[in-house]
């Protein structure tokens, strides 16, 4: 127990899992928490100092990895505290460590995590200027740093937090993060608090240095980058204070910047369900559908592509060219990808390596997997396109670490290398030798039992085997008489009695001692052969990441040529226009009637582009494949479009659809209005923006009045100007186009048919002439009797709108019901008289009580002309 509460105040805020031999046990609040989050029965141990009783729970060691993975998906810590010397050679109580302290950051079982997702774990530290930040993925090595300062900063950091969904993040002790970035409660996020001097510059700058093994961090880009160090190293340091090992998969880090890639915020992503649809599920998202990858690694490379495209117009150029290439080369191509299926998860199985988690069953799937490499780089080698070139160099066949693993390990080893019978026969000569006593050994113990029999003439005489006895000979009850008397009597059982001789006990101590040292030996055998392949872990993590490049591209050029998409003309100029565009997911489930359309943006003649037209006409879908249109070209990938010259873009902005947030206490309007601000702070002449229904979520002319104040905005800001589409059920926006220039009216095409409306889904130019909303309505399923008084409530509304009257005077209607007003209708003249008298007053010579019988006239002239 002493040993125990050592281990306990270093791992306070873990649950301790205490090896006591084939057992860990957990005590105290420990039990008690574990018992209820595993359903396991609680006990007690003998009585503590104080006389009262220690509560204990427990779970058997060979089942242990199943119930920490549950623990650390309930989001608890675990500390393992094993036995790290033999008992059966230890002198005194058993030593024991804490070898690993698993959370959900570092939680790198398979069964947990989802092959298709990265997981992360990220370390923030806030300075007076800026925030550093420090993100790894354990499971991988991939490791990234960033700063963030200003405003925009901020921003750009909630907005990873909110993309990356980091499963834990790591901070100096003290530190709400929670506070300071709110997102980190809105998505669950485990925190861990370290000790400050953890972030301290030179501290965590020696251990980047020592991690990465460089005397310099010149070559990363961040020796003057003070805070993303502070945060890299901490993380580091944590990383190796919990798991015990040398990350020796973790050689390399990236600087992330903001200019590296297309922005896209969690709201954009959210509406354009680039990586998940609505439901918050894969199924259904421009990931999901043009997905077509056939490795773990190629999976993750592909949304990362999608989540950040690029900005550079040469890479972009490469990766299309490339896509291009392996479109034409069909045979290559489906070569390369039945190649690649047989590829495990590279990045992942190193790591466990490298952590000293995996088995040798890991061993050998990363050999089998590697033998690929020869393969793939063979029918890759006609290739021109740059970068397939490029990756192909990249492949290493790492034949010397594929001889190593073959030569050590067994064709069918155990998953776990304490199950023993791993190891190759011929490998390792003290392992041959042990197995050669232990074989002989039990052969003789086989011949012994024939003997026995001939000698005694008990035909049922056979030889066993307990852990508790050892061999034995067992005799059933009838032929207790024909027992030789150098037989000793060692168990009675229900069919008889079991013994033992002399000469089968020193057989067992040689068979017993052989399988035991035979053991030890292969685990001796298994860890030189670990370390030996956990350090050639960059070359591994090159090459894997060279065939996730060409397995995404592959991909890419197989959706192409199966959905007929085409190659982008992207350029960086402010064009962007494109033929018969579809939307990729909606294509898929119109079954062959999707009606595709054309886009024309620029910064002159078509700045803004004002959409109407009926609910249920297509204008939404036509706003987000657009948008889709832009990712995927700086993605690298083709377009679904007969044409598209694509001019680069920096951010993206959609606000498609109405979504509120009850959490924060934030109603559908309050949201909107945060994301159109967030999108006219934060866009840029070369930005994409695309907003559907801007001001619909109030009343209508504060609505209108808002929509007008948007799109004029977006029309006329000198600062940025950025192309944008602007849906709208406000006809009166329409005007727009003939007072400012670069703004256009387009509408969807729908016509009538007797109390029909047949939606066409085209756009064309010009204005829509109505909305059409009671068709809409009707075909919703409303009551006729409700159809029909909305028919009577608009003719009224129409007839007024024609008088220019006050109020309508409509039979029944609601008393606030009121008129729907053009932008610019003419003043009254009651309007006209308010005016002249409001420019009457001298305010500095009005008293208070001048300006109360003031406002008290005003107000009965307004009541006597209503």
């Amino acid at each position: 127990m002493r040993q125990y509460f050592d281990a306990k105040r270093q791992y306070r805020h873990a649950i301790l899992f205490f090896r006591m031999g084939d057992f860990y046990e957990m005590f105290y609040e420990d039990a008690l928490v574990a018992s209820r989050a595993l359903d396991l029965t609680l006990t007690s141990r003998s009585k503590d100092a104080s006389g009262t009783a220690v509560p204990m729970c427990g779970v058997p060691f060979h089942a242990a990895d199943g119930y920490i993975t549950r623990l650390v998906k309930k989001g608890y810590r675990v500390a393992i505290c094993e036995q790290i010397e033999n008992p059966k050679t230890a002198k005194g109580v058993v030593k024991r460590d804490v070898v690993r302290v698993v959370s959900p950051g570092t939680l790198t079982d398979a069964a947990y995590l989802d092959a298709k997702e990265p997981a992360f774990l990220m370390a923030i530290v806030a300075t007076s200027r800026e925030f550093g930040v420090a993100l790894v993925d354990v499971s991988t090595g991939e490791f990234d740093v960033a700063e963030y300062a200003g405003a925009e900063g901020l921003a750009a950091l909630r907005a990873e937090i909110a993309v990356l969904r980091p499963r834990e993040i790591v901070v100096a002790t003290g530190y709400d993060a929670a506070a300071a970035l709110p997102e980190i409660t809105q998505n669950a996020t485990a925190i861990t608090e370290i000790d400050g001097w953890h972030f301290e510059l030179e501290t965590a700058r020696q251990t980047l240095l020592d991690q990465l093994r460089v005397q310099s961090l010149e070559g990363f880009g961040l020796e003057r980058r003070p805070a993303a160090v502070c945060a890299a190293g901490a993380l580091v340091r944590h990383l190796r204070d919990t798991q015990k090992a040398e990350l020796a998969h973790v050689r390399s880090v990236r600087l992330r910047q903001l200019a590296d890639g297309l922005l896209i915020d969690p709201t954009t992503l959210k509406h354009l369900e680039i990586v998940q649809a609505a439901d918050g599920g894969r199924a259904g998202s421009l990931l999901d559908e043009i997905d077509r990858t056939v490795t773990p690694m190629g999976c993750r490379l592909l949304r990362t592509w999608l989540l950040r495209p690029l900005t550079a117009l040469e890479p972009i150029r490469d990766r299309l060219d490339a896509v291009e290439e392996l479109a034409v080369r069909t045979t290559d191509r489906g070569k390369a990808r039945e190649t690649l299926k047989s590829v495990q998860d590279l990045e992942r199985l190193i790591a466990r390596i490298a952590l000293s988690t995996a088995g040798p069953r890991d061993l050998m799937a990363l050999s089998r997997s590697l033998a690929a490499v020869p393969r793939l780089a063979l029918l890759l080698q006609e290739c021109q396109a740059p970068l397939l070139r490029s990756l192909r160099g990249e492949l290493d066949p790492l034949q010397d670490l594929r001889d190593w693993i073959d030569q050590a390990i067994a064709d069918e080893p155990p998953a776990l290398a304490r199950d023993g019978g791993f190891v190759r026969d011929g490998f390792d000569p003290e392992v041959d030798d042990l197995r050669r006593i232990s074989r002989s050994g039990k052969q003789v113990i086989a011949e012994m039992e024939e003997g026995e029999r001939a000698r005694t003439g008990i035909k049922s005489l056979k030889v066993g085997f307990s852990r508790t006895f050892g061999y034995f000979i067992e005799v059933s009850r009838s032929n207790l008489h024909a027992v030789p008397a150098h037989f000793i009597r060692k168990q009675t059982v229900a069919g008889g009695e079991r013994y033992i001789t002399p000469e089968l006990k020193e057989y067992e101590e040689k068979v017993l001692g052989a399988d035991e040292r035979i053991v030890a030996r292969e685990l001796e055998v298994f860890e030189a052969l670990r370390q030996r392949v956990a350090a050639e872990s960059p070359r591994v993590l090159d090459t894997a990441r060279a065939v996730a490049g060409i397995d995404v591209l592959a991909a890419l050029a197989e959706t192409a040529t199966a959905c007929n998409y085409t190659k982008p003309h992207v350029h960086d100029g402010d064009e962007l226009s494109a033929l018969d565009v579809r939307h990729p997911v909606v294509e898929r489930l119109a079954g062959g009637t999707f009606v595709p359309n054309d886009i024309a943006l620029n910064s002159t003649t078509h700045q803004l582009v004002i959409l109407t037209g009926p609910n249920m006409g297509g204008k939404s879908t036509y706003l987000r494949q657009v948008a889709l249109l832009c990712v995927l070209a700086q993605t690298g990938s083709f377009v679904p479009a007969r044409e598209a010259k694509i001019g680069l873009i920096d951010r993206l902005y959609a606000r498609v659809g109405a979504s509120d947030n009850i959490a924060r206490g934030q109603s559908t309007f309050m949201v909107e209005m945060q994301e159109t601000a967030n999108i006219l702070s934060g866009a840029t002449s070369k930005s994409l923006v695309v907003l559907d229904e801007i001001g619909r979520g109030t009343a209508t002319f504060d609505g209108l009045s808002i929509a007008w104040a948007v799109a004029e905005h977006m029309a006329t800001d000198a600062r940025s100007r950025p192309k944008t589409l602007f849906a709208t059920h406000y006809h009166e926006l329409t005007d727009l186009a003939d007072a400012l220039g670069g703004v256009v009216n387009f509408h969807v095409a729908a016509r009538e048919y007797k109390d029909d409306i047949i939606f066409l889904h085209k756009i064309l130019p010009g204005r829509s002439d109505r909305s059409y909303g009671i068709q809409v309505a009707r075909l919703a399923g409303l009551p006729p009797s409700v159809i029909s008084r909305a028919r009577d409530i608009l003719n009224s509304l129409e007839q007024d709108e024609l008088s220019r009257g006050g109020k309508p005077a409509l039979s029944g209607a609601p008393p606030a019901a009121q008129q729907q007003l053009g932008l610019f209708q003419s003043p009254s003249p009651v309007d006209e008289k308010l005016k002249e008298r409001i420019r009457e007053i001298d305010i500095n010579r009005t008293t208070p009580l001048d300006a109360l019988r003031l406002l008290e006239e005003l107000k009965r002239e307004v009541d006597g002309s209503s």
